[in-house]
């Protein structure tokens, strides 16, 4: 059996959503990185965007650790894995430290590591000791390493917050105002990390910002138990599978890429988008997005849609998530009201609202197998056609609506590929 690995890591929690934890973490893995150090960052929830910003910080994929959708088993394995090839490991939260059912702090507790807590200083002054508190001891056993201080007014109001803090908490710094080192974000999160021309520049900027806290010391070392991941059956040896992938169609978990190649697929990335044509494939995964940004040009691809109706009449598989189902219907309405003719593979439209329309995880009984995954969208789908099934939520209520119309399936669902290779190998065509 192989030998436990030990690594410094921390866990980048915060109070609420908001407060600054993706900026930090991933101006954390850049200050690292640009020190040599060898970084792999984590991202706890089904996020999609964040991973996107961290990946360019660390120069590295980064994986999404989430007990719900994941599973403790796939997160150790990861976690094991980074911890035998880098010099630092780090994983940020998500929503507040304890929001959540499983939440941050249950990450922290299970794989024992240290939590830096960011607090938006904003407006408060000894108030910052009592959130910091309370962060601290809500949870008993609960690995608390410290607190930084974000959107700090001055070196006057970091003294101040300094103070307030508990006898023996760890000071991690303060990081003052800098709107020009803020990321840009749209509905669904931050903009993809490809649409934001000067991301580098601005990664660099919070990097030095947090290098005058003291932050380029290593946290404490954590051990990680042995956890080898399994190898996959070549289930999809042989088999080509097409990809979309783009700003229209940019929500791809790294860990379901490597699922399809340990499962022995060959891959083939394309750009809708850029007017690619379909390329030669036995299946395609349209992944989720925002393709509702782009109904004209993604309109205006009719070769591309040509092809994929005809890839879906000649009975090849075709999986399609969330943004990928919208774009199957004959049209998508977008937020000014704008229609767009799109796939015309499903009947019925997307209509995009003005307010989140769902949000959670979710577990869908396929008859491939059982498949975990989350939703997160801002449309709503207007079809006559009826589901195949529904899936479920982790309290037992009832899910997104699933389709499939002969070879195609399709869905407001995420899936997570890792939660069940076998049924996302039969999904693809595997016999």
């Amino acid at each position: 059996m192989s030998a436990a690995r030990r690594c410094p890591a921390l866990l980048v929690a915060a109070p609420a959503s908001g407060q600054g934890k993706t900026t930090v973490t991933a101006a954390l893995a850049r200050l690292h990185t640009r020190l040599g150090r060898r970084v792999r960052v984590f991202k706890c929830g089904p996020d999609f965007l964040d991973p996107q910003i961290h990946a360019v910080a660390s120069g590295a994929p980064v994986y999404n650790v989430d007990l719900g959708m994941c599973g403790e088993a796939d997160i150790a394995a990861r976690l094991y894995a980074a911890a035998g090839e880098a010099d630092l490991i780090l994983v940020e939260g998500v929503m507040g430290l304890y929001d959540g059912a499983p939440s941050g702090a249950d990450i922290a507790c299970r794989f024992g590591i240290p939590v830096m807590a960011v607090i938006d200083a904003r407006a408060m002054a000894q108030t910052f000791g009592a959130i910091a508190h309370g962060l601290a001891t809500f949870r008993a056993g609960l690995p608390f390493a410290g607190v930084l201080a974000n959107h700090v007014g001055s070196e006057r109001h970091a003294d101040i917050l300094r103070a307030a803090l508990p006898d023996g908490m760890r000071w991690f710094g303060a990081v003052l105002r800098d709107a020009e080192a803020a990321l840009p974000e749209r509905y669904l999160g931050l903009m993809q990390a490809a649409e934001i021309d000067d991301l580098g520049t601005r990664l660099d900027r919070m990097a030095d910002s947090l290098a005058r806290t003291g932050a380029a010391e290593l946290p404490a070392a954590v051990e990680f138990p042995s956890a080898p991941a399994e190898a996959l059956p070549p289930l999809l040896a042989g088999r080509r599978i097409a990809i979309a992938r783009d700003a229209a169609y940019g929500f791809i978990y790294p860990a379901n890429v490597d699922t399809l190649r340990g499962l022995g697929a060959e891959l083939a990335f394309f750009s809708p988008l850029a007017a690619d044509p379909l390329p030669a494939c036995d299946a395609v995964w349209l992944p989720g997005g925002y393709p509702e940004l782009h109904g004209a040009a993604l309109a205006a691809n009719t070769g591309f849609w040509s092809a994929l109706r005809a890839h879906a009449d000649a009975g090849r598989p075709l999986l399609a998530e969330c943004g990928g189902m919208m774009s199957l219907f004959d049209a998508v309405v977008d937020k000014a009201g704008a229609e767009h003719r799109f796939g015309g593979l499903l009947p019925g439209r997307a209509v995009m609202q003005k307010r989140l329309a769902a949000l959670g995880m979710q577990e869908a009984e396929l008859p491939e197998g059982r498949l975990s995954g989350h939703t997160f969208h801002y449309s709503k789908s207007e079809t006559p056609l009826a589901p195949l099934l529904r899936a479920r939520r982790p309290d037992g209520g009832e899910g997104e609506a699933i389709y499939r119309r002969a070879s195609v399936t399709a869905s407001y669902v995420h899936f997570y590929f890792p939660s069940n290779p076998v049924a996302v190998a039969r999904l693809f065509g595997a016999g």
